[in-house]
């Protein structure tokens, strides 16, 4: 992505809601892979690091990263090592991590089967992929556009692609669904119109009570998805394989 929108995204990251409501989706899934003591994970395509921030509470955290900038801002957290590099080819030997976490970053490559597989190589037998990415080819927009992605995904999809990587699905389910139709309806207009559209809001902090409103139906999905509950539709898919 361009570095200003990153910078951009890196600043809301802390505050806004769709990431804070990410967050505690992901807390409740990896609360329940049960991860072994002093467990090694990576966090492959970290960002700024933040996800890394609550990754280090259930182990041993290694980010890496492409983006200089990003890479920098990760350093700078202090929760563990990152290193410059590409998902594509990392500088780890064969069965390195108990854990892979893969966050809204496949689909930003165009060969998601030799990231999947270069990740496969690095996760020990036995061990877990986390990952997450957009939902629904059907609602690419100019979020996607700007955010420079390569497709969007269904379960279907993703889980073939994984299949042919080498790995096995444990669970799947939707997430962000109770805004789907609102969705639905900012990408209608962003065909329409390029000046007040999803891809330009997306990364607006609204004022405290609107986006503790706003982060409300997240919180609900993570509590759902808790107790084991497939959601069956919504804008991001969530992936568990081994």
């Amino acid at each position: 992505m361009e570095r200003e929108y990153e910078l951009q995204t890196h600043r809301a990251e802390d505050r806004h809601w769709w990431y804070r409501g990410r967050r505690r989706v992901l807390e409740r899934v990896i609360e329940q892979l049960h991860l072994p003591a002093r467990a090694r994970i990576l966090d492959a395509g970290c960002g700024s690091g933040r996800n890394m921030v609550e990754l280090v509470h259930h182990g041993t955290v290694t980010g890496v990263e492409l983006s200089q900038t990003s890479v920098s801002l990760a350093r700078d957290r202090n929760v563990g090592e990152v290193i410059e590099g590409s998902v594509l080819e990392m500088p780890f030997a064969a069965d390195s991590f108990e854990l892979a976490a893969s966050l809204d970053v496949i689909e930003h490559l165009e060969d998601d089967l030799a990231a999947l597989r270069e990740l496969r190589r690095v996760v020990a037998p036995g061990g877990s992929l986390l990952i997450t990415v957009p939902a629904y080819q059907w609602l690419w927009s100019g979020h996607d556009e700007i955010n420079h992605h390569h497709r969007r995904y269904t379960r279907r999809s993703l889980l073939r692609v994984a299949k042919q990587a080498g790995w096995e699905p444990v669970r799947t389910t939707y997430f962000n669904s109770l805004l789907l139709p609102v969705a639905i309806a900012l990408r209608v207009l962003d065909r329409f119109s390029s000046k007040t559209t999803e891809s330009s809001l997306d990364l607006w902090v609204p004022p405290p009570a609107l986006n503790w409103l706003l982060e409300r139906p997240l919180a609900l999905e993570a509590a759902l998805i808790g107790r084991h509950t497939r959601i069956p539709a919504g804008l991001s898919l969530l992936v568990v394989l081994r």
